[in-house]
């Protein structure tokens, strides 16, 4: 049977930067991501503990992540109650996850299309498909195992996200791609430390955390040099792009039937949900660092701003 928690994440898992620092810096960074992946990258379909029927006396995610965490509504629960409210919003989580995965893995491979397939730039880009290509097929397994629906966004949010993998480009992309992963990155890494946890959970959080901290850094890498020399109307464009991205991203991950789902009444639960104070505290301190960086690279800009702050990002 496959352990239930994955090695433990470290600075090397992360694809820090190492003594090596190569003089073509464009390709260094690809070459250590490159090398951090052979050394350190998962099977999901052997490390995570399919096997052992789901056990109900645990949480799907930390308690503390939940969006009724702190209300009126979740006070009045059983235990019961909130455990199977977490895990149909980690469900939840991970079906979001699965489609923004999909829409990265199609601006990705748009935008290596023409390069030269012997650089190190080429190699990463489809060493992180495979991986992204892994991770959807661990999350759906991950969901379908919590006992939950296919929790999909929006028509109108599909259709935009449609839109969105055919149109963007350049640094655009890069910089949503990393505000999906960052966002996610930190819950989940409170997730996959917490024994209330559902362990074959905190194995695919752990997996997830330690092969997405090289994505996070090759999108970094991508945003500063797409975004080197650019001028000031480029910069409000992309800002502009990005924010609206950013902000149907993280308003998609709790699908608004979980609660029906988890037996609870939806409209009270969505009404509690959007005033919960906790929650968008929770949101706000996991993207502390997300907007230095984005800050960092001038794409905080006013209108940007707006679109953070309705998301609760800022």
């Amino acid at each position: 049977m496959a352990s239930s928690t994955a090695r433990p994440d470290t600075g090397a898992d992360r694809g820090e930067p190492g003594q090596d620092q190569r003089p073509d810096r464009d390709q260094g960074v690809t070459r250590r991501l490159l090398d951090s992946s052979a050394q350190l990258s998962y099977d999901p379909a052997v490390e995570v503990d399919w096997d052992t029927p789901l056990d109900k006396d645990f949480h799907g995610a930390s308690p503390e992540w939940s969006t009724l965490y702190g209300t009126a509504y979740w006070r009045e629960m059983t235990e019961e109650q909130r455990k199977e409210l977490t895990r149909q919003e980690a469900a939840s989580v991970a079906s979001t996850g699965i489609w923004f995965e999909m829409i990265l893995q199609q601006m990705v491979l748009r935008d290596i299309y023409a390069k030269d397939p012997t650089g190190s730039d080429f190699q990463w880009a489809l060493t992180e498909i495979a991986e992204e290509c892994r991770h959807s097929i661990m999350f759906a397994r991950g969901a379908q195992k919590l006992g939950a629906p296919a929790y999909r966004p929006p028509r109108p949010v599909l259709e935009l996200g449609r839109a969105f993998k055919t149109l963007a480009f350049g640094e655009a992309a890069y910089a949503a791609i990393l505000v999906a992963e960052e966002v996610l990155d930190v819950m989940q890494r409170d997730w996959m430390r917490d024994e209330r946890v559902v362990p074959f959970v905190r194995t695919i959080n752990n997996i997830h955390v330690v092969e997405e901290s090289r994505h996070m850094k090759f999108a970094r890498d991508e945003t500063r040099k797409r975004l080197a020399g650019a001028g000031w109307l480029r910069r409000q464009l992309n800002a502009f792009v990005v924010a609206v991205a950013s902000y149907y991203i993280v308003t998609s991950m709790v699908n608004r039937n979980v609660y029906a789902n988890a037996g609870l009444d939806r409209e009270r639960a969505l009404a509690e949900a959007r005033a919960n104070e906790h929650h968008k505290a929770m949101m706000r301190s996991s993207c502390a660092g997300l907007m230095d960086f984005l800050a960092s690279v001038r794409l905080l800009t006013r209108p940007a701003l707006a679109f953070y702050k309705r998301a609760h990002l800022i």
